[in-house]
């Protein structure tokens, strides 16, 4: 991914971060390594943890700090209820504006 193709993620990696808890609790590492193995591989670590920190502060995930056998506690982060709604209305935004960038692509060829 290129530069510009960064800066057009930065709005929608709230959502994605959101779509890898509700498939199961995590911690920073595993969120971004996740995320790299799906093919975001120019994400900076320190991106997923202003996300975490973002969406911790607004109550859309449950936070359990759990032991490390190397270092500090682990903050482990559980989609609750609320960041669930959140992410439902994420994919409805996206799907409309996904099915709205399709209509003005065609519409140019």
């Amino acid at each position: 991914m290129g530069r510009h193709d960064t800066e057009m993620l930065k709005g929608v990696l709230e959502g994605v971060v959101l779509a890898v808890l509700a498939r199961r609790p995590a911690y920073g590492y595993e969120i971004t390594a996740d995320l790299r193995e799906r093919g975001f591989t120019d994400l900076a670590e320190g991106t997923v943890y202003a996300i975490l920190v973002r969406i911790e502060q607004r109550d859309l995930v449950d936070v359990e700090k759990v032991a490390s056998e190397k270092g500090p506690p682990r903050k482990v982060f559980t989609l609750n209820d609320t960041g669930r709604e959140q992410l439902a209305e994420f994919w409805t935004t996206w799907g409309l504006l996904a099915d709205r960038l399709e209509q003005l692509r065609d519409e140019g060829n």
